[in-house]
């Protein structure tokens, strides 16, 4: 199918990117599908949205000449479309259209593989789909059964239909919830293991999965290509020092991720949350990276990750910058804590990086006198359970504990 893709350029949103990347953004995403070739893509320029065509008259005319030219039987819009608004487009113009959720919803259910990834796209389309009900059916004033005598007129259609939805929602999340009982036990079964968990994560196509190759000499797929890889993949990895730890490979995120997937994939992404240390992979030679890197944190932050884990920041994808600037941000990332100028492709910087993840997971510790009441059972617990009780001595007042902890799970314990 061919394919034209817009990007509103509407000049009263004030947290609008720049025109020119998200445009590229945009027609990558269309790349990412098969079987559809992307025929043009343009930048539209709007004083404002229109709340019934999102377009104005004029431009909707010029737009369906252009459509016709280019013989396309799709558009896709790079911003949010009301059901209202899809409608009426596609009445106009006469083809299908799909605005910036629903084509990375297109994407997630080509690319999902496990059954939890099926499951998850499901649930994130059929929640997307429920919005859709008033441009799926002009029919809304049909009216199923009614029992004559006994009552009303029936239920509408649209009723019927999103009655069926909701029942199909809560039919997906039930096996979710089977599903993340088997992950949980998974990830308890991995604490017994004394390996620390390592989490990659980074806008997509930011090169971790390249980056989780290299490290591990696994065959993830690593393309160039906006979400190459939507499963997560684990595999353990030695470091210089001969610790071992366990290397995670997450979905990538991107600039307004629909809220449902944010949602569906709350249970993958758990393995961010439980995880030791958290490498956040910069595609650097990117033009929008500070952008990018801005997503992946409001990201992070919704999902709760980042007081869970230290974070080291990898700006991969040097090699593909001038050599000048190459080595600018090199002595900028070396001047810096926890940050990383690196080549996953060629392996430059890779060393500096494992040996800053195996002192970032085995951080200086110091030993604390504690006291604390018996009616802190609860913190007590959180001690033993993190292994940094050396004594504990029992008093009339309360216990008497000397820990041995590190900066991270004091300030973790002053929070409790």
């Amino acid at each position: 199918m061919r394919a034209l893709v817009l990007h509103p350029d509407i000049q009263t949103d004030r947290s609008r990117r720049s025109p020119g990347p998200a445009l590229e953004e945009a027609v990558a995403l269309a790349a990412a599908l098969p079987d559809l070739v992307v025929a043009g893509a343009e930048v539209v320029r709007l004083p404002k949205a229109q709340p019934g065509l999102l377009f104005g008259k004029g431009k909707i005319a010029e737009l369906k000449t252009r459509i016709e030219e280019l013989e396309a039987g799709l558009v896709l819009i790079d911003g949010p479309v009301t059901p209202v608004q899809q409608r009426n487009l596609e009445k106009e113009w006469g083809v299908k259209l799909l605005d910036r959720t629903g084509l990375i919803l297109e994407i997630f259910a080509d690319r999902a593989r496990t059954r939890e990834g099926v499951l998850q796209v499901e649930l994130a389309a059929l929640s997307y789909q429920r919005t859709r009900l008033v441009r799926a059916w002009t029919h809304l004033e049909r009216q199923r059964g009614g029992l004559g005598f006994v009552g009303g007129p029936g239920e509408t259609q649209i009723e019927a239909d999103r009655r069926a939805i909701d029942d199909a929602v809560t039919r997906i999340r039930r096996q979710l919830g089977k599903v993340v009982k088997t992950r949980a036990l998974h990830r308890a079964a991995r604490a017994k293991v004394p390996y620390p968990i390592v989490a990659l994560v980074g806008y997509t196509n930011a090169g971790k999965s390249t980056l989780f190759n290299r490290l591990t000499g696994a065959e993830v797929m690593a393309k160039d290509m906006l979400f190459a890889t939507l499963d997560p993949t684990m595999r353990a990895v030695v470091l210089p020092d001969g610790s071992e730890i366990i290397l995670s490979d997450t979905v990538g995120f991107i600039s307004d991720l629909p809220p449902q997937l944010v949602a569906a994939f709350r249970a993958t992404l758990e393995e961010v949350l439980d995880a030791d240390l958290i490498v956040h992979v910069r595609d650097i030679s990117h033009p929008e990276t500070e952008a990018q890197a801005g997503d992946v944190a409001a990201i992070l932050t919704e999902l709760g990750v980042r007081d869970t884990a230290p974070a080291i920041e990898v700006w991969n994808k040097i090699d593909r910058l001038p050599a000048e600037r190459a080595e600018e941000l090199d002595r900028i990332a070396a001047r810096r804590d926890g940050v990383h100028a690196i080549s996953a492709v060629t392996g430059q910087g890779l060393a500096d990086l494992l040996a800053d993840i195996s002192h970032s997971l085995s951080p200086p510790r110091h030993r604390t006198d504690l006291d604390l009441p018996h009616a802190e059972g609860r913190k007590r617990a959180w001690l033993f359970e993190q292994g940094v009780v050396e004594t504990e001595e029992q008093g009339e007042g309360g216990t008497h504990l000397v820990v041995n902890w590190t900066d991270r799970q004091e300030r973790a314990f002053r929070r409790l």
